[in-house]
């Protein structure tokens, strides 16, 4: 079984490597945007509170792209409906996509995170691999996220239009720009539902309070149980994508 997962991840972090688009947003594209984030916010005090959570943000949101419309292009191309008619077994289909996708989303998270604080100078004060760990944990649920929805997108056109109804709610309501608890109470309700909201808290213990992974498992508890049942989604959905 993890021969083939791994063969179809393998071919998959080639596919990616050799599509230049795909490259440019996964490095370059997240770079500009936390470059320009941080010189519109001068004040190192304010920049700090606030990068954890774009970082957060931001890891979901290209996360969600890029294994959106990547899959996406898999369906597009007939490799995903070679595949389905092969002896492969969904698992492995699901587990190859989600390791050739969570590497880059790992690498940009690593980048991100580095950026931020070695060229932003934002500072931290938790443990460095925990950091990176968490931000892993949205980087899967991000790519769990984005395989599930690409069922049910036809082109990346279509895969874009479902980033102002899945993220760009998260982003107003789970304390990015404003604490939940100053939201009205029905927002502060949505948001209680909505993975960013863990995300955001979770990012913040450890790099602003100095928490560590075991103080914020009610957080991590609700990340992993989102990605999980995504990708229990996803493998239900692969079957409706194939005959699509």
């Amino acid at each position: 079984m993890f021969s083939n997962m791994f063969t179809i991840a393998q071919r998959t972090i080639t596919q990616i490597l050799r599509d230049p688009r795909t490259l440019v947003l996964i490095i370059i594209v997240p770079l500009v945007i936390a470059s320009l984030f941080g010189v519109s916010i001068p004040d190192k005090m304010i920049l700090n509170m606030t990068l954890p959570a774009m970082l957060a943000t931001l890891i979901l949101f290209f996360g969600f792209l890029l294994s959106g419309i990547a899959f996406l292009r898999e369906r597009s191309l007939g490799t995903r409906e070679r595949l389905m008619a092969s002896p492969v077994s969904r698992i492995d289909i699901l587990g190859g996509y989600l390791l050739g996708f969570l590497l880059f989303a790992i690498l940009q998270t690593l980048i991100l995170f580095f950026y931020s604080v070695y060229v932003l100078k934002v500072d931290f004060r938790g443990e460095l691999w925990q950091i990176i760990l968490f931000q892993i944990l949205i980087g899967i649920l991000a790519v769990s996220l984005g395989i599930f929805i690409s069922a049910f997108a036809r082109n990346e056109f279509q895969m874009v239009q479902f980033i102002p109804l899945i993220i760009v709610p998260q982003v107003f309501v789970c304390g990015l720009i404003f604490p939940v608890s100053q939201l009205p109470d029905y927002l502060q309700w949505l948001a209680k539902f909505l993975p960013l909201t863990y995300g955001i808290d979770g990012i913040r213990a450890l790099m602003l309070e100095g928490k560590g992974l075991g103080d914020i498992g009610k957080e991590i508890s609700v990340l992993v149980a989102y990605a999980g049942g995504l990708l229990i989604l996803a493998g239900i959905s692969l079957r409706r994508g194939h005959s699509a």
